[in-house]
């Protein structure tokens, strides 16, 4: 069958590989879309330490399921539309028995530390499968970038009474920034693109901030009175970003880091003591994230998401041409398909 590898860093290849044999306990899935990454990003830039190349890439994915394997529950049959929750979990680590297996140890995410979706068939474990048939291919591909940043929000313990602030409005962002709308939440989103803030004020949030052309501390301190953000998420990953996020939080807030620093940062200290903060990481999603992105592409249908995010379709053979238009233009793109259907 057909697959797409990144071979090494800046080359995309298609090669043929075995077709996958179905086993006890799994479903087999053609693939319909599968979305890049900022982590298969960063692998075909050779900014990705976690991967070894060459790697089939995709994590972010739509499908149909075309078979199942004995001792596989009922529910799932044939021609179902569906999703894959890509994370691995041993199930014996610190996290794993903390009843957190998103951060597993050995958790091993498909397109990172192990081939991911990127041709035309996959064998996942039953329980990995999510099938929806009220979902288009688009949406059922949007479902797993989304609810990493409904995972953050969780993690942000946010409620109707906080003000929250996200830092960058790019997949995971926008993705922070529905689940905290939709916990009643006041938001506030920072981003140097008008375009994405513009996306951001059609969601419903409060305030955008383009930190390239706003005073960002003057601007917060407005739109909080004085107080700073109780929550702020930084989907970024600058340690520029990271600076702000302790710096303009309130006394007492919780800072959610979803986004990875490519160096060192340094902190003033002074805030994490003076502030009392809570300052959490974000990794990945559970279960109920992935179910509770389903619901709201469901049920909030008066923006059409997935032709807002969906930046572009390729089919497999301009991959590369895929990835060297989001190399050269990131600002331009949320998202861009890649059609194996």
């Amino acid at each position: 069958m057909k697959a797409l590898h990144i071979i090494r860093p800046g080359e995309v290849g298609i090669t043929e590989i075995d077709k996958p044999l179905l086993e006890r306990g799994e479903v087999l899935i053609k693939l319909k879309y599968v979305g890049f990454c900022g982590s298969d990003l960063n692998t075909f830039l050779g900014k990705n330490p976690m991967v070894r190349l060459p790697v089939v890439p995709g994590h972010e994915i739509s499908g149909e399921i075309a078979g199942v394997g004995q001792d596989v529950p009922d529910i799932y049959k044939a021609g179902m539309a569906c999703t894959v929750n890509p994370y691995t979990s041993c199930g014996f680590c610190s996290s794993c028995r903390n009843g957190r297996p998103n951060a597993c140890r050995f958790n091993q995410t498909m397109g990172v530390q192990r081939d991911g979706g990127m041709c035309e068939y996959l064998v996942v474990p039953w329980q990995k499968v999510i099938a929806d048939a009220e979902l288009s291919a688009e949406e059922l591909a949007l479902v797993e970038p989304l609810s990493v940043g409904f995972h953050a929000v969780s993690r942000g313990e946010v409620t109707d009474t906080d003000t929250v602030l996200v830092i960058g409005c790019g997949m995971i962002g926008i993705g922070a920034i529905i689940r905290s709308l939709l916990r009643g939440a006041k938001v506030i989103v920072l981003d140097v693109d008008d375009t994405k803030l513009a996306l951001a004020k059609r969601l419903g949030v409060s305030h955008v901030v383009n930190s390239t052309t706003e005073n960002v501390e003057e601007r917060l301190q407005e739109y909080t009175g004085g107080n700073g953000a109780d929550v702020v998420i930084e989907a970024v990953g600058l340690p520029a970003t990271y600076q702000m996020a302790v710096r303009e939080v309130a006394f007492t807030g919780r800072v959610v880091c979803i986004g990875y620093a490519k160096s060192e940062t340094a902190f003033e200290t002074k805030y994490f003591v003076m502030k009392e903060l809570d300052i959490r990481g974000s990794r990945n999603a559970m279960p109920e994230d992935f179910r509770a992105v389903a619901g709201y592409l469901k049920h909030h249908t008066d923006l059409e998401l997935a032709s807002e995010l969906v930046t572009a379709v390729y089919p497999p053979e301009r991959a590369q041409e895929a990835l060297e238009r989001w190399r050269d233009s990131p600002g331009e793109v949320f998202r861009i398909l890649i059609d194996f259907q």
